[in-house]
């Protein structure tokens, strides 16, 4: 393991987006070195990672080829949506081909970051580590470059009343075991919670979903192909393209409404899609059953908005996941609103040397986009003594405004969409940056260093 050195970028965690940012600074020649609590790479595709809120029969929703680096595709073995074991053997395989593994420090947590001289000078940063043997520890860095991921901290709501069965959210889901012969009521109908539910079918005496809003469902094949592998070309404006996938979906989904589920306020893609059609299938098997918004727990149940009530034996708390740097002062990112308002979602204004990487949600994205967001920072790094007219031309831009990325498309107002992005706009930005500080990688794509 290489040892940090007050030159080098502190990358916090080594899921995709940490890789990503290790692979970019090799590339364009920058030192870093990198912190990671579990014992391996992965982030959350490894389930056994302190922090993993994988489960047992977790696969991707997107399929490998819009998901996979570019520069080191997935063998061909590998099924079009990957399990999170292929995954976890994919980032481990990454990171061995291109010489990235010795560069992190594992079992190791960060537990604080602090800014020398409040960044006047250039100083670095001072970064706290924790190991697995609870001794802490300080480094000097040049700088700090958060890719810890988005969804790991769970967002718990609160409830009226009060249930006294078991509450559990999906971050703590591992096997479908646990619903042996239980009534279960699911809480929300994202991806994870409509996985769960397909999982929860086979081994659980009942299946509840409670949804408040509407959904749209999309399969992951359309025509014989991974759905998000069609129309993958030049992006058709957005009132034609969501013309064309509503009534596309209509005719392959038909109407959820039919089986209680509520109907979208929004149209298709202002808000993430559900990528699963199992759960439909369920539903109109009769082995789950959807229910209403929530308006209270009580002792032995749930009470809903429309006056029902219903007795469960498990809670499952499908509500999401919101951003969390607890080892970062909130003031450095910008945090004055639902999340960090950050150029491009990586550049703070006010605060030199701290990046954010993977601050990203966005349908079709893929870890290539995680990869275009670490090459224009790494490039920034560089060009700050090979073109200092280009870097200060970036940092001019860092404090606004913010360039529309949304592609056209009408976001609805939710904490988690953000920091969503439409994937054609945002790459297009990224690589027009790019282009503009003109400095050349030392490494070419797909070469080893």
């Amino acid at each position: 393991m290489t040892k940090p050195n007050p030159r080098s970028y502190a990358i916090i965690g080594a899921g995709p987006t940490g890789l990503a940012a290790a692979r970019a600074l090799q590339r364009y020649g920058i030192e870093w070195h990198g912190y990671e609590l579990a014992s391996n790479v992965g982030g959350l595709w490894n389930i056994e990672g302190p922090r993993s809120t994988m489960y047992e029969s977790a696969h991707l929703i997107s399929s490998k080829t819009t998901t996979q680096f570019d520069e080191f595709p997935m063998r061909d073995e590998v099924a079009d949506y990957p399990s999170h074991r292929d995954l976890r053997e994919y980032f481990t395989d990454f990171a061995n081909h291109f010489g990235l593994i010795n560069g992190f420090s594992f079992e190791t947590e960060v537990v604080a970051t602090d800014v020398i001289n409040d960044g006047q000078n250039g100083d670095g940063w001072l970064v706290t580590t924790r190991g697995a043997d609870g001794v802490e520890a300080t480094h000097q860095h040049a700088g700090v470059i958060a890719a810890n991921g988005t969804l790991s901290e769970p967002t718990i709501p609160t409830f009226a009343g009060g249930f006294g069965g078991e509450i559990m959210h999906t971050s703590a889901y591992k096997s479908p075991r646990v619903f042996t012969d239980k009534r279960v009521l699911i809480i929300g109908a994202g991806n994870s919670g409509c996985d769960i539910a397909v999982d929860a079918v086979h081994h659980a005496k009942s299946i509840d979903m409670s949804v408040r809003r509407g959904y749209y469902f999309v399969p992951k094949y359309l025509f014989g192909k991974p759905a998000d592998t069609l129309n993958s070309g030049k992006p058709l404006p957005p009132k034609i393209k969501q013309a064309i996938d509503t009534r596309i979906l209509r005719q392959f989904t038909g109407d959820p409404s039919r089986f209680g589920f509520p109907k979208p306020d929004y149209k298709i893609y202002e808000s993430h899609p559900i990528v699963n059609s199992l759960v439909l299938h369920h539903a109109g098997h009769g082995d789950l059953k959807v229910r209403p918004d929530v308006d209270r727990f009580e002792e032995t149940g749930v009470r809903f908005k429309d006056g029902s009530f219903t007795e469960y034996d498990l809670i499952v708390l499908a509500t999401g996941y919101r951003l969390h740097y607890p080892f970062l002062d909130k003031a450095h990112l910008n945090w004055g609103g639902q999340s960090p308002d950050l150029y491009l979602n990586i550049f703070p204004p006010n605060t030199p040397d701290l990046f954010i990487l993977g601050m990203l949600e966005s349908s079709g994205i893929g870890w290539q986009g995680r990869y275009a967001q670490a090459e224009l920072l790494a490039s920034y790094l560089k060009a700050r003594t090979a073109n200092p007219e280009a870097a200060a031309a970036l940092e001019a831009k860092f404090a606004g405004p913010r360039p529309d990325v949304t592609g056209g498309y009408n976001y609805l107002a939710l904490e988690r969409m953000s920091y969503y992005v439409n994937k054609h706009a945002y790459v297009s930005v990224l690589a027009e940056e790019l282009q503009a500080l003109n400095v050349a990688p030392k490494v070419p794509i797909g070469a080893q260093a």
